[in-house]
């Protein structure tokens, strides 16, 4: 996978994909939105903690892309362009449920408090091994809602996904340095939480996954029918992202980094119907002369 994060990342095969989707080529603009539609995805799902609201911004932002690619002159690097568009868009959207109802450490710690403890044997365990995993994730994930909108942006590309500080910057349109102070505020308040309330490094917390999970089924975070994170992928976010030069101030840091880093980058089968969406817009038909 082309990945657009990459300290090298050849921006040369983007210029060829747009010179020809201008020209009206359906099979070139597929290309061009499949090769970067999952990135945008799996940073929604993370900025959102919500498969569905981020199929829908990724298909929001795909639609602007689209539609302003005529606009695109080739003076700047196609990929700082187009996640300028999308995290403008993340910064800017409305509020989505999970926002209104995960704010603050303290709201979130108090809502994991609630959950009540149930113990599990050996064999329920095996049995219920992927809701457990589920749970984790969304667990790990609902943390980042507790950072304000620009922490959390920060914290998903600079941490999991392993951007360096001067490409991170320059996406965001923020100095190198302001980047650097956010990203380790936003390291600062999630890991401090982590240390006091988790209990997958700090085995002193009492606090298990395996042991919410049943409530969390009860409170519809985990859905039986239709897991929300543990599905459908074939890595994870750790295999895709490019490996930073600077180290973190301690081993514990690095354990809770990876706990983020470990997760599933989602490849889904949604890909093609968010494509199919796409051709249906009216403005999208329009400029490629769909019938």
């Amino acid at each position: 996978m082309n990945n657009p994060f990459q300290e090298k990342y050849n921006g040369k095969e983007d210029t060829d994909l747009i010179l020809l989707a201008k020209e009206g080529s359906k099979s070139t603009l597929e290309m061009l939105v499949k090769k970067h539609q999952h990135f945008i995805y799996n940073i929604a799902l993370k900025f959102t903690l919500s498969p569905f609201d981020a199929e829908d911004i990724t298909q929001e932002v795909l639609i602007k892309m689209i539609t302003n690619l005529a606009n695109f002159k080739g003076e700047s690097d196609f990929r700082t362009w187009l996640y300028r568009i999308t995290f403008n868009h993340f910064m800017k959207m409305k509020k989505h449920s999970l926002e209104n109802y995960i704010t603050t450490f303290d709201n979130y710690g108090h809502e994991l408090d609630q959950m009540q403890d149930h113990e599990l044997s050996a064999l329920e365990k095996t049995e219920m091994q992927e809701f457990i995993e589920d749970a984790k994730i969304g667990c790990i994930s609902g943390m980042l809602l507790c950072l304000d909108r620009e922490q959390r942006l920060v914290y998903i590309l600079g941490e999991i996904f392993g951007v360096e500080h001067t490409l991170g910057s320059d996406l965001l349109e923020i100095s190198k340095d302001n980047f650097r102070q956010k990203l380790s505020r936003a390291r600062r308040e999630l890991y401090n939480f982590m240390h006091n309330k988790c209990g997958l490094i700090n085995k002193e917390n009492p606090c298990r996954c395996d042991k919410k999970t049943k409530s969390f089924i009860k409170a519809g975070w985990v859905d039986k029918e239709q897991l929300k994170f543990n599905t459908s992928y074939l890595k994870t976010i750790a295999e895709i992202a490019p490996q930073k030069s600077e180290d973190l101030c301690d081993l514990t840091e690095i354990e809770y980094a990876e706990l983020f880093k470990k997760q599933p980058f989602q490849e889904k089968e949604h890909g093609q119907k968010l494509f199919d969406n796409l051709l249906i817009t009216n403005k999208i038909k329009e400029i490629f002369n769909l019938n």
